[in-house]
This record gives C-alpha cells, sequence and structure tokens, in this order.
C-alpha cells in the first residue's frame, strides 16, 4: 500500500504546478512590461522636454572620416563683392552720384523733368588776371558755347571786372590771389568733377588764337589717337623746346630730330624732350589721361616743374604715338610774365617777385624729382615701363 500512497501523492503535486507556474510567469511578464512602457515615458518626456540639448549632443559627434568633401551648397552672396565709392557704403547704391559736372541749373522749374541729351562737351580752364582781359575774351570767344565750358581761374582776385563780356555769365569764375595754374586744378578740377568732358584745355592767358580752330583740332586729335597733345608754337612765339615749335605741311608731328650738340634726338630716341613730350603751357588731356595727371600733381609744388617729362607715363599706352603736337592748328605764346606781380602794376618790385617766382620754380623741379626717385624705389609692385633715361634718345 505505501508505493501507491506516494505516487497519488506525486500525481497530485504535478496537477496543482502547472496553474501557479504559469500564474507566476504571467506576473513576470506584466511586471517587465510595465518597466518597459515606464523607461519609454520616462525617454520621451526627456525628448519632449529637452529637444535641443538632445539634438545638440547629436551634432557635435565628429563626422565619420571620408577622403572626398562635399562640395558647398549656398550661393555666393552678391552683395559681399560689390564695388562702392568709398564713403557711400551706408548709402542705397542706387542713389549714390559719385560724379559732377559744371552745368549751371534753374532756380525754378522741374528737377525731375526728363531733359534733353546734351552733346558731349569739353572744358576750356585757364588763369586770368584782368591786364589780359582783351586778350583772354578773344581766346575764349574762339571755343563755341556748345561744345565747351568755360571755366576762368582769378589769380587776381578780380572777378566783377569781367561780368560786362558776353560769355562771362555761362562761365565759372574762381578767385583766389596769387595762386597758380596748378595749383587750382589739384583743387578744382578733380577727376571726378571733370568727367563728363571729354577733353580738359588747360591754358595759359597769353595765347593768341587767331590761326586755332578747336573744333578743327578736336577732330584731328580723335583722328590721331592723341591722348595728350598740344597746338604747335607759331614760330613768333616764345620757344623753349623745339618739338613744341610750328612744323610745315603736316598735321601732327609727334619727334623732332637734332643732330648735333647737347641732347641729340633721332629716330631711336624713346622719350622726351625728343619724343613723347608736350609743354606746359597749353596741354589738352584726354578725360582719361587727365584722371592720371591730376593725380601726379603735387599740392604744394604750384608750377609743376619736372611734370612735363612724366606726362608720358598718362598717355594711355606708348607715349611715343599718343602724345604728339597738332601742327595745322597753331597759336602763339605771347610770354608775358603775370604771376608774381598780384595783380599790381609792373614797377621796380616785379623784377624781385619774377625772380622768387623762377628761384621757387627750379627749386621745386628738385623735390619734383626726388619724389619721384623715392616713389620708384618704394613701390616694388609698379614696373616701369621707361626705364632708360627719359632726357635724349
Amino acid at each position: 500500500m505505501g508505493p501507491i500512497s506516494n505516487d497519488a501523492s506525486h500525481k497530485r503535486f504535478f496537477s496543482i504546478a502547472p496553474p501557479a507556474a504559469l500564474i507566476f510567469f504571467f506576473v513576470l511578464i506584466f511586471v517587465a512590461g510595465a518597466i518597459v512602457t515606464l523607461d519609454h515615458k520616462e525617454n520621451l518626456s526627456i525628448l519632449q522636454l529637452h529637444p535641443r540639448e538632445a539634438f545638440a549632443t547629436e551634432e557635435i559627434r565628429p563626422p565619420a572620416t571620408s577622403a572626398l568633401r562635399a562640395e558647398p551648397t549656398e550661393e555666393p552672396n552678391l552683395c559681399e563683392n560689390q564695388c562702392r565709392p568709398s564713403g557711400s557704403e551706408a548709402l542705397p547704391r542706387g542713389i549714390v552720384q559719385d560724379k559732377s559736372n559744371f552745368q549751371m541749373e534753374s532756380l525754378g522749374g522741374n528737377p525731375g523733368r526728363k531733359k534733353a541729351v546734351r552733346p558731349s562737351k569739353s572744358l576750356l580752364a585757364i588763369p586770368v588776371g584782368i591786364k589780359q582781359k582783351a586778350v583772354v575774351d578773344k581766346l575764349v570767344a574762339k571755343f563755341p558755347a556748345s561744345n565747351f565750358v568755360v571755366m576762368l581761374f582769378h589769380y587776381d582776385g578780380v572777378v566783377d571786372g569781367w561780368r560786362d563780356l558776353k560769355w562771362s555769365d555761362r562761365a565759372i569764375h574762381v578767385a583766389v590771389r596769387d595762386q597758380t595754374k596748378w595749383w587750382f586744378a589739384k583743387r578744382f578740377l578733380h577727376p571726378d568733377v571733370v568727367a563728363e568732358y571729354e577733353y580738359i584745355f588747360l591754358w595759359d592767358e597769353d595765347i593768341e588764337v587767331d590761326s586755332f580752330d578747336p573744333l578743327e583740332y578736336l577732330r584731328i586729335v580723335r583722328r590721331e589717337g592723341l591722348e595728350i597733345s598740344q597746338p604747335a608754337l607759331d614760330r613768333r612765339s616764345q620757344i623753349h623746346h623745339r618739338l613744341t615749335a610750328r612744323a610745315r605741311n603736316v598735321d601732327v608731328h609727334r619727334r623732332f630730330y637734332k643732330t648735333s650738340g647737347h641732347g641729340r634726338c633721332n629716330g631711336n630716341s624713346t622719350g622726351p624732350p625728343c619724343t613723347g613730350w608736350v609743354e606746359m603751357m597749353v596741354p589738352v588731356f584726354s578725360r582719361a589721361a587727365w584722371r592720371c595727371a591730376w593725380h601726379m600733381i603735387q599740392n604744394d609744388l604750384i608750377y609743376a616743374w619736372g611734370m612735363d617729362f612724366k606726362l608720358g607715363y598718362c598717355a594711355q599706352g606708348d607715349r611715343r604715338r599718343n602724345v604728339g603736337v597738332v601742327d595745322s592748328q597753331y597759336v602763339l605764346h605771347r610770354g608775358i610774365p603775370t604771376l608774381g606781380d598780384g595783380g599790381k602794376p609792373q614797377v621796380s618790385a616785379s623784377a624781385a617777385d619774377r625772380l622768387a617766382v623762377r628761384q621757387r620754380s627750379y627749386t621745386e623741379l628738385k623735390l619734383f624729382n626726388r619724389r619721384w626717385k623715392e616713389a620708384v624705389a618704394e613701390d616694388g609692385c609698379w614696373t616701369d615701363p621707361y626705364p632708360d633715361p627719359a632726357t635724349t634718345g
């Protein structure tokens, strides 16, 4: 009976055990599921409360190493490299007007009304004293108002004495006592102010123009491609350099020949005063040549001595070709000393004044040449297109 009893007890145990094990198993699953759900909710709440921190953690991870770099996809900023006039950066581009002119405007009327297109003009600028009024009147009368703007630099301070001339009201008058043509030009003929004018005539006052036609002169200058020029001097003029004397039976010459004596000039000459040179009494500049020449004028060197030998650098190319003397349109240079007397009657003091002017002129020549040499030595980025001495061929 004993064995039978033990077997029955064993069967009862197994009949009861499976339900208990299943219950225990389901309890474990329920607890594990609750833990997973709680962990998921906590992670979700972290993402909701701190999204920036979570993404920031991802962003600082170093990228995978690659031998290839991705090309930038951003378009270039078109505003970064715009060339704007200095000082205008705070303004919208369309409102900026970086150039001007001497055009006079009416005090009334509608400035917004579209104006008729004006023909291209040139500028005639002359230093004047009242004692040369008759000569200047005749000179200015040769230049048509439809083609030229006239500007007078009154070095004696007298302006009202010119009011009776019929062209005076359309001229620009600038009055400063005892200053030279080049002093005025540096301060009142800035390239941006005269940029509208095709040619700049920067002439002395003691010039007779009986054989000169400015319109025909400009026609020849354009045809010959002259960036810097002058009318030839009548051989009755006070001539300092033979290159400027009138040659007969030609429209233009660009060099002259000297076969004997000091400073010979021949067909192989490459620089002033044999070729590529004009004198400073009646120069005519193209717009581009004047922009260059203006920068060469020294503020404190008011007679511009020495500058004539360097003007060829502003010829916009080969000075042997682009600088010339127009023979068929010539003038007479009277050579009257005017600066230095302050507009006073020429008495005994004027000789001393002229001597002081001459001494300063020579001093300026030395200073200008020294500054040129120093500038060449200091500028490592500049290459001299005319490295040979420019005094002779």
